[in-house]
């Protein structure tokens, strides 16, 4: 077993995935960019440097799931961060851009359920599966931590504010985020005895191939609370979801 702490990130080959990588590995991580596409995630495993291994890893594919934790077993022998990061905006390959409205936006009185099946797929279920998955190594680090990333746009106490612009777009992916946080409840709940640290981290509005490049904050800016609560002491919380100016109403 190395020396080294080992964080995995989901769909790490790009946006906030690959900043928070990148962070990780300048704090002294060992950082496993996960990708649907290998090659991808070599890619991506280069710029940040040697410190960095691609995995392949597809959210929603039990067997890419299952063959990635070995890999990490065999080949690291730990594993002490899971950053669930990992998602999709609508029906299509994770990152895929957000579309402008009607069905495709995800709107429930439109959408079809085969599309907010496949968003779940990758956004809930995919967040469970990888965590459930990784737990047997984590549950032997010193001090594991999981983070998912969650969003304010899954807010239900934001959502419900008559004002809030947002309640007009809130479909399938707004409504998976709100399922992402309540799975980061049940998780650091589950976990609260053992050494595994588990929250909720929201990016904001972050400009990526998510929102078609629309967002307001850098990937840098993104990744920055996700990368803390990654690194909390043993004093840290549990069962939370914040952003860099503080705890966020669920």
């Amino acid at each position: 077993m190395q020396d080294k702490p080992v964080a995995l990130i989901t769909g790490a080959n790009k946006g906030i995935g690959l900043q928070i990588a990148k962070d990780l590995a300048k704090q002294g991580f060992t950082v496993l960019v996960g990708s649907r596409s290998l090659e991808n995630g070599e890619t991506a495993s280069k710029s940040i440097g040697s410190d960095a291994h691609a995995l392949q890893l597809d959210v929603t594919d039990q067997d890419s799931i299952v063959a990635a934790a070995e890999r990490i077993r065999n080949e690291f022998g730990r594993l002490d961060v899971v950053v669930n990061n990992a998602g999709i905006s609508h029906a299509g390959r994770a990152g895929d851009s957000f579309p402008s409205s009607g069905a495709a936006s995800g709107l429930l009185t439109v959408a079809s359920l085969e599309d907010i099946r496949a968003v779940y797929e990758t956004n809930v279920f995919g967040v469970i599966a990888v965590t459930q998955a990784m737990l047997p190594l984590l549950h032997e680090a010193p001090a594991a931590r999981i983070v998912n990333m969650g969003s304010t746009g899954g807010s239900l106490s934001w959502n419900s504010i008559p004002e809030n612009w947002h309640r007009a777009m809130f479909g399938a992916y707004s409504a998976s985020k709100s399922a992402v946080h309540a799975v980061t409840l049940a998780f650091a709940f589950a976990l609260e005895s053992t050494n595994i640290k588990v929250n909720a981290a929201c990016p904001g509005f972050t400009s990526t191939a998510l929102n078609n490049f629309a967002g307001t904050r850098s990937v840098e800016q993104g990744a920055r609370e996700a990368v803390r609560l990654a690194m909390i002491g043993a004093d840290g919380p549990t069962g939370t979801f914040s952003d860099e100016d503080g705890a966020i109403a669920w």
